[in-house]
């Protein structure tokens, strides 16, 4: 089954089998900034943008794209440099397996909200689970980020 779409700005045609799962599909072509996590849809890390909305690639079948725009964090790479310098600012990067899934999920808040509130920022990003921190600095560059670019 061929699936026309876009990626990152480019058009593309998958050759996708039935029932395939965007995760799947893109991981074999190879994008490699979304991952694999709970293949459950509840933890973030598989996040790409379709026509700029965060989605879980994990529980969205790849027919369902035809004729969309997927963005992944490889498509946004000038539009977040600024956002990974505001992490290490705060300390706020560790293992980094999140990162791309939440970078995304920033990118879509930052179009999306106007000088969101704090607790709009942690709203947001609920079904982003990050591992390895206890989220604190992640809001604060994060919050700051968004402050200093609106």
């Amino acid at each position: 089954m061929k699936v026309k779409t876009k990626l990152n700005n480019k058009p593309v045609v998958f050759d996708i089998e039935p029932g395939e799962y965007l995760l799947d599909t893109l991981r074999k072509h190879p994008v490699t900034s979304v991952k694999r996590g709970c293949d459950a849809a509840s933890c973030g890390v598989c996040t790409v943008l379709i026509n700029n909305e965060p989605m879980l690639s994990c529980s969205l079948l790849t027919a369902r794209t035809e004729g969309k725009e997927i963005t992944t964090v490889e498509g946004i790479q000038d539009a977040i440099r600024t956002f990974y310098d505001y992490f290490g600012d705060e300390g706020a990067d560790q293992c980094g397996f999140c990162n791309p899934a939440l970078a995304l999920t920033v990118y879509a808040m930052k179009h999306e909200l106007t000088n969101p509130t704090l607790e709009e920022v942690r709203e947001y990003l609920v079904g982003n689970l990050c591992r390895c921190s206890g989220y604190e600095a992640q809001y604060r560059a994060i919050y700051k980020y968004l402050g200093d670019q609106s």
